[in-house]
């Protein structure tokens, strides 16, 4: 490991989760946080800008989940290297999130030391796993075990329909989603017909339910 500063920036849409974080990571002599968003949509964004070494990425992202923000960010930033940080240990995600390009999967009662241990595998061109994930989901990514009926359907929407699937979980509406894609309603709509088809879903209620369920939207206290 050389003596050159490691830029990282945070995704997370919890202030106070943020502050410590920087807090943790400023106090290394190497580690400088050079931004910070609060959405998965404005992380794609400022990381396009900013070109840090590593992101701290939150899954449940509004907007833009950890996972499509992800995915975005190595497709333009592909030498930046990705700390995916979850309250939970989704199984389902860990396999995709790897595929995609992330480094490490850290889940939010891990130690300070975990996040800097990470954050050096990251960029030693390792990857870093939470010692709180348990051996099971391990060895279901490394087996890469077959999928549950709820990821296979989820599976089968493409990146644009995940964006627009959150959203509309969100509580979006139509119009809002056009706005912040830069498409029309009509194709809003279009992407919301396919979504509940191939998601069978009835209603919003369902469909708000699946995401939940998930991990893709948080439930509002």
């Amino acid at each position: 490991m050389t003596d050159r500063t490691i830029t990282i920036f945070l995704a997370e849409d919890h202030t106070i989760v943020r502050q410590g974080l920087a807090k943790l990571l400023e106090g290394e002599p190497n580690f400088r946080v050079v931004g910070e968003a609060e959405n998965g949509r404005e992380a794609v964004k400022r990381v396009r800008e900013l070109s840090p070494n590593v992101v701290i990425m939150d899954i449940a992202m509004p907007l833009l989940n950890g996972i499509e923000a992800t995915r975005q960010i190595k497709q333009v930033c592909p030498k930046t290297k990705i700390i995916i940080l979850s309250m939970h240990s989704h199984d389902i995600y860990i396999n995709e999130l790897f595929n995609i390009g992330a480094s490490g999967y850290l889940l939010k009662n891990s130690t300070g030391t975990d996040i800097i241990k990470a954050v050096h595998a990251a960029i030693a061109g390792n990857t870093y796993l939470s010692p709180s994930i348990s051996r099971r989901v391990i060895e279901d990514y490394v087996s890469l075990k077959k999928k549950s009926p709820q990821e296979l359907l989820y599976s089968k929407l493409s990146n644009r329909e995940r964006e627009v699937f959150q959203m509309i979980a969100e509580g979006q509406s139509s119009k809002e989603i056009s706005e912040i894609l830069f498409v029309s309603i009509s194709t809003v709509k279009t992407h919301r017909s396919n979504i509940m088809q191939k998601l069978k879903m009835k209603n919003i209620s369902q469909l708000v339910q699946f995401a939940i369920h998930l991990g893709i939207v948080e439930i509002q206290s």
